[in-house]
């Protein structure tokens, strides 16, 4: 799509970037930088990419909003649970062994393929492979997740979890009973530097990205515990890495516990994105939605709590 202005005496003076958010409402002021910035945009005949630029009455601007790429993925028909829905955005409660998006050995069945289906007009939002994606989850955590439906809602969510205005809380239960009875992890997360499948606890100065944890004890059920866990960033595997470092793995977590059996079949990690805090991207009113857990922590949290009332 082309779009052509011949800007007006009153619009003098204004930024680029800003007069076009302001003539397209529709499209998100960071959308608009990364047009101008990827060399979608001309000024007086010649490519513009300096986005702070100030034009002036006269000023001829063309912008070029390239097709979205067609997209490979197939729309699948796999129930939802919908914890939320209008136009902007959609919060869905993931089941284990649901996985958010194509990759090598998972091509089709995951949640982008549901979400095809559900949202017929979500390609090209927020990229090809990861439509409407703006966080993930593992494969075997549950809860609840965010999906942006919108360019708008798109980026105004990755500006909430950047800005850490957006909270995100988990339910977990690890092995072991914490002296304390909350506390926080600062410790940089990155690839496992032997086990490429794995992340790690890597200084920053080696690759390792800022991550912080805080944690507080729900409640001890002998030598295993329900914590309440915050994000306050969101790197691959932050909670069950950080929760291993600091020797309270999480139960039932393949990679990064010892694996011994807690009496209860689980799907994998006992691990819950609970509750999810955010701003609506239009109206900017606070939505807070809490996720039901499934089946499966709520009969192991049954099973430890029979054996603490016995062993007591």
């Amino acid at each position: 799509m082309v779009t052509e202005f011949i800007l007006q005496l009153e619009d003098t003076g204004a930024r680029l970037d800003r007069y076009l958010a302001q003539e397209l409402p529709d499209l998100s002021r960071s959308r608009i930088q990364q047009l101008i910035e990827q060399g979608n945009v001309q000024l007086n005949g010649k490519v513009c990419t300096t986005k702070k630029i100030n034009v002036k009455a006269g000023d001829r601007i063309i912008l070029e909003i390239p097709e979205v790429q067609p997209l490979a993925l197939q729309a699948e028909d796999i129930p939802l649970d919908i914890l939320y829905e209008d136009e902007q955005l959609l919060i869905l409660n993931k089941p284990a062994g649901l996985v958010v998006h194509p990759a090598p050995g998972h091509p089709d069945g995951t949640l982008v393929n549901a979400l095809l289906a559900h949202c017929p007009h979500l390609p090209g939002i927020g990229g090809v492979q990861r439509p409407g994606i703006v966080h993930r989850l593992d494969k075997d955590t549950t809860g609840a997740i965010a999906i942006a439906k919108t360019d708008i809602a798109y980026q105004s969510l990755q500006a909430q979890l950047q800005a850490k205005t957006a909270r995100r809380e988990y339910l977990g239960v690890v092995y072991g009973a914490p002296k304390t009875a909350s506390g926080s992890v600062d410790l940089p997360i990155g690839r496992h530097p032997q086990d490429r499948k794995k992340m790690a606890v890597v200084p920053i100065e080696k690759g390792g990205r800022s991550a912080i944890t805080h944690w507080q004890v729900l409640e001890r059920l002998g030598n295993y515990t329900l914590i309440l866990f915050q994000l306050e960033t969101g790197r691959t595997h932050q909670i069950r890495v950080h929760s291993a470092k600091i020797g309270h793995p999480i139960v039932g977590d393949p990679i990064y516990s010892s694996g011994h059996s807690v009496g209860v079949n689980l799907p994998g990690q006992a691990l819950h994105a609970w509750r999810l805090k955010l701003q609506h991207p239009i109206s900017e009113d606070w939505i807070e939605v809490t996720a039901p857990p499934p089946q499966t922590l709520t009969t192991l949290l049954e099973v430890l709590r029979r054996r603490v009332a016995i062993s007591s």
